[in-house]
């Protein structure tokens, strides 16, 4: 089903949303936002995005970002949101994790809902796609996404939550390079 927020500009820079399915709380635990961070990285480095800022919350991950190779968004997009719900579900169903009956339940429900799964659904199927269209929506945008862990109440100041580019700004060993809007 269609939402409107399509990518139809595949190299123009996107304010992203990526959703867990029944907004389910999965990124609690380190091992999980660790293997997004593992594959935007790996993404970046290897697939062509360019990432301009994200954050990832505890049911959902926001990214600025834009394809600058020859791969289309879109299709990062898929890869990576099918190989991080891939190992994700193996980490919940291998690992001392003491929701994993109920996060798998509630996996496999939501693929039953849609022709499109075959056994789990992890991420909702729309990314809430917005195309960067001027500087200040860019930077309206950015500082959305540097705030949500401290509306969130996680963190007092944006650049203290760890699993956000208002904290890679400032941290040299970051797994993730930053890009700004006039690299």
């Amino acid at each position: 089903m269609s939402t409107g927020y399509q990518i139809y500009n595949q190299h123009a820079p996107y304010f992203l949303t990526f959703t867990i399915v029944d907004w389910v709380d999965v990124f609690t635990r380190k091992v999980y936002k660790d293997i997004i961070i593992d594959s935007l990285s790996f993404c970046q480095n290897n697939k062509g995005l360019r990432i301009f800022g994200y954050v990832i919350m505890s049911n959902h991950l926001h990214l600025i970002a834009q394809a600058i190779g020859e791969i289309p968004l879109s299709d990062i997009i898929r890869d990576f949101k099918k190989y991080t719900a891939n190992n994700i579900i193996k980490i919940i169903q291998s690992e001392n994790e003491s929701r994993s009956e109920w996060l798998l339940h509630r996996f496999k429900f939501n693929a039953g809902l849609n022709k499109r799964n075959s056994y789990y659904q992890f991420w909702t199927h729309d990314n809430h796609a917005e195309e960067i269209y001027s500087e200040k929506f860019f930077y309206q945008k950015l500082v959305y996404i540097h705030f949500n862990p401290v509306r969130a109440g996680f963190v007092e100041y944006p650049e203290h939550y760890v699993y956000s580019s208002a904290f890679d700004l400032n941290n040299p060993v970051s797994k993730i390079k930053i890009s700004t809007l006039v690299d």
